[in-house]
């Protein structure tokens, strides 16, 4: 009689908790990896001055980093190897201009050296960016 009480009392549900705790753990790992994954982690200290213009998405961006590092497109790039890059560019838009985002700590050759390979890859305009004082 005892065997027929425990037949009757079997649960045939199916338990869900561990489904449910999987699927949480890779909500929380998605929704840490994905902030990473979408922004520049390209730190760029610009200089300030009173004006400033509104940023053009239609430039080519030259990042170089405080520690005189070359991005380009948010990839490294080897500041010899820059005018291959930005000529790759030019050729698709010819109508782009070269925009310098350096770092306020940055030495002043490196600049110069990226402005020369911008010229050297065919590049006629030229900005440096700046940050608004405000």
């Amino acid at each position: 009689m005892s065997l027929n009480r425990r037949k009757k009392n079997l649960v045939s549900e199916i338990n869900i908790t561990p489904f449910t705790d999987v699927v949480l753990v890779l909500l929380i790992i998605f929704m840490i990896t994905t902030p990473m994954l979408t922004q520049p982690q390209i730190k760029v200290n610009l200089p300030k001055t009173q004006t400033s213009d509104n940023n053009d998405t239609s430039n080519v961006d030259v990042l170089i980093s405080q520690k005189g590092l070359s991005y380009l497109d948010g990839k490294q790039v080897a500041i010899s190897s820059l005018s291959d890059a930005i000529k790759d560019i030019l050729l698709k838009h010819p109508d782009k201009g070269v925009i310098v985002k350096a770092d306020r700590n940055v030495k002043y050759d490196i600049v110069i050296k990226v402005v020369e390979q911008a010229k050297k890859a065919g590049a006629v305009k030229f900005a440096l960016a700046v940050d608004s004082e405000k």
